[in-house]
């Protein structure tokens, strides 16, 4: 079987791309998700799962499991070895017997939903490319059997969503991210206590924020890279880092409600706000990189997809 990562898996990417709603001016969605991105999006991952189930990490368990769960369609990347030849004999499709593993893979999924995700002046809002690699990553993480669940932080309290198997699980992360609640806590460090409290076995742990704030979190985010695989993603926006000439202009804070008002018009001060947001962003990348989380930034303006599928590839 030839391993051409450009076609998509019967009715997975079709499934996905049914899920997303459709885009308004105020919500214009993460955008396009190419089929050959998820696809490589899709192998990356499950690759990494492959070698924490093969033993790239200790286990009391031994093999993948022996009991049949289902035969499906063959999927470029899985082990050939594993073919059902009779069903492929009767269908002219090829299939593989998918078995129950002895440890499957959970990844968690601790998305931002604050108001300051709510900003953006490029292509899309944060929050759009936010839900975007929730649901990529919902996707490519429950493609072979493997659990996913969500943790989201904001205003006031909610249900985090636990981990479920398969398409099921992504079903249940889309159906969490457009219900229109907010998340387990307040802040991201909350969020991370509670995931520290479920996740009872080695984890793929996936923060999707924009880091905005105090660095409170880092020593729940430190607890939490001793027993799991950490990725950060931090999202940005192109305004976020300069100020433009535009005169005098109110600035109000989207999370305490705080109005300044600042006039853009001096050199030095655009200057000043230049070199603050970007020592901002070093500390976050300083932190994240203490803790030994796997760091990437994402933007609201072009392709964070790509993005994300060549940062995954590298960590190969």
């Amino acid at each position: 079987m030839s391993r051409d990562v450009s076609t998509p898996p019967p009715g997975r990417v079709s499934a996905l791309r049914a899920l997303t709603v459709q885009p308004t001016p105020e919500r214009p969605g993460p955008g396009q998700m190419p089929e050959a991105l998820l696809r490589a999006l899709e192998l990356t991952i499950g690759r990494r799962v492959d070698g924490l189930l093969a033993g790239d990490h200790r286990s009391a368990l031994l093999g993948r499991g022996s009991e049949l769960a289902q035969v499906r369609p063959y999927i470029p990347g899985d082990d050939v070895r594993l073919i059902d030849w009779n069903v492929t004999a009767r269908t002219q499709v090829p299939h593989v017997r998918a078995h129950l593993a002895e440890r499957v893979l959970v990844t968690w999924v601790v998305l931002d939903r604050t108001a300051s995700m709510a900003f953006g002046t490029a292509d899309r809002r944060k929050d759009d490319v936010a839900v975007g690699v929730a649901l990529a990553l919902g996707h490519a993480a429950s493609v072979r059997g493997n659990r996913v669940g969500l943790v989201a932080f904001g205003e006031g309290p909610a249900t985090p969503l636990p981990p479920r198997q398969g398409r099921a699980g992504l079903v249940g992360v889309w159906a969490a991210l457009h219900e229109g609640g907010s998340g387990v806590a307040p802040e991201l460090s909350g969020a991370l206590a509670g995931v520290a409290a479920a996740a009872r076995q080695r984890a793929l742990v996936a923060v999707v924020s924009d880091f905005r704030g105090p660095l409170d979190w880092q020593a729940g985010l430190l607890h939490l890279a001793g027993r799991h695989d950490v990725l950060a993603v931090e999202i940005r926006d192109p305004r976020e880092g300069t100020l433009e000439d535009v005169g005098e202009v109110w600035f109000a804070d989207p999370e305490s409600g705080e109005r300044v008002r600042v006039d853009t018009s001096d050199a030095r001060l655009r200057q000043r706000f230049a070199q603050a947001a970007a020592g901002e962003r070093q500390d976050v990348a300083t932190v994240l990189a203490r803790v030994g989380a796997s760091h990437v930034v994402l933007s609201t303006d072009g392709d964070w997809l790509r993005e994300l599928a060549v940062h995954l590839r590298m960590l190969r």
